[in-house]
């Protein structure tokens, strides 16, 4: 199959994006049809994609009527905007936007969180770093607490001395975690 070969309607109905589900997609066009007025395009899910090349293969079928088409994302959705590229995605940005739309919709929340504060960060780095989300940074520190065992031997009583927003400012300073949203990461 080549580029110049016109795309089926069972193809385009295969990977048109429909706003009804979460998946990541892009509106493709190309810059000489947008120089010369035309928005024409297609919103294309990329979740029914293995491969960058499948992908991109689509795309330049879907405007088999340039010579030489030159592909512009004009739009995304459902995914991080730090991964946007109007005019450049790349095999390891579609491997980025693939794996993130495996995760569920809690930790797609969680990560866009974490990209946030650390701009570049890997999937597996979030992995890594995530604790969970909490109600108040507070809640997290109480929890840390419970678990790490340093109730066990406390009197009931003098738990409840315990400051917990201070115990998180310590956590927080100290940058042994930090809080994003409600989303507590390790630093």
């Amino acid at each position: 199959m080549n580029y110049r070969e016109p795309l089926t309607k069972n193809e385009i109905r295969e990977h048109a994006a429909h706003y009804e589900n979460s998946n990541p997609a892009v509106y493709c066009g190309t810059y000489a049809k947008y120089n010369n007025g035309s928005l024409y395009g297609m919103w294309i899910d990329l979740s029914t994609f293995d491969e960058y090349a499948d992908f991109i293969k689509f795309c330049n079928r879907l405007h088999a009527d340039e010579a030489d088409a030159e592909l512009m994302f004009q739009d995304y959705e459902h995914y991080p905007s730090q991964w946007y590229c109007e005019g450049c995605m790349g095999e390891s940005t579609f491997d980025k936007i693939k794996a993130y739309a495996e995760l569920s919709e809690e930790k797609r929340e969680a990560y866009e969180a974490y990209l946030t504060y650390w701009d570049e960060g890997t999937l597996e780095d979030f992995e890594e770093r995530y604790e969970g989300k909490y109600d108040s940074a507070e809640d997290f520190a109480e929890y840390l607490c419970e678990e790490c065992g340093y109730f066990k031997n406390l009197p009931q009583w003098l738990q409840c001395c315990i400051d917990y927003s201070a115990v998180w400012r310590s956590l927080d300073t100290g940058g042994d975690y930090t809080e994003v949203d409600g989303y507590i990461f390790r630093a």
